[in-house]
């Protein structure tokens, strides 16, 4: 078991990497101009912007700088880091990741079928169950950079499995973990497993 551990750590490329190393008190200034579209708390009212409260700071360091170098196209987000330093993005993902996200509530119609694509996955097609790598609680790995889904956006959180399994987004790096597996979920699927995620706590 431990074989397997380490070969998929290696696989995924996230061994031997640094910490980041921000300060959240730095980030007061920082964050104002981004609480407009993610709360003040990082906890955002509007459904399409994503809760970055309780996000893993490895994690919100990867996607700042994804953002910043082009390499995660985001247009709300275009020039907003482009004089920051890695210094500010790293003071930003601390800041953040020291909030608490809020939890919302899931569509009871479709918690049933949402919790078993994200606990079982859809094992005959060769796809994973989400705990794997984000926990049963939707808690993420900070360590490994695997990001925390629970009480997420459902509307963010389709988008995201859409955009995967359409090419759209890219940086989940070579492995191509999140394309290949939204390359596996219907419309009705991402609905249902968006929905739980939402309710995840």
């Amino acid at each position: 078991m431990n074989k397997v551990l380490v070969s998929l750590l290696l696989t995924l490329g996230i061994t031997g990497l640094a910490q980041a190393a921000g300060n959240a008190e730095n980030a007061q200034g920082k964050v104002v101009v981004c609480g407009a579209c993610h709360g003040a708390d990082g906890n955002s009212a509007a459904p399409n912007f994503p809760k970055l409260a309780g996000q893993g700071e490895r994690y919100l360091l990867k996607q700042l700088n994804d953002i910043k170098s082009g390499a995660r196209p985001i247009v709300e987000m275009t020039g907003l880091l482009d004089n920051m330093s890695d210094q500010d993005l790293e003071d930003i993902s601390a800041y953040y990741a020291s909030q608490k996200m809020s939890v919302g509530a899931a569509d009871p119609k479709l918690v049933e079928r949402g919790g078993e694509l994200f606990r079982g996955g859809k094992l005959a097609e060769g796809m994973p169950a989400c705990i794997g790598c984000h926990g049963p609680s939707g808690a993420g790995l900070d360590a490994a950079g695997f990001p925390q889904l629970g009480g997420q956006h459902a509307t963010y959180i389709a988008k995201q499995l859409t955009d995967f399994r359409e090419g759209n987004r890219t940086n989940d790096g070579d492995s191509m973990i999140m394309r290949s597996i939204a390359a596996k979920l219907s419309n009705k699927d991402m609905e249902a497993v968006s929905s739980f995620i939402q309710g995840l706590h």
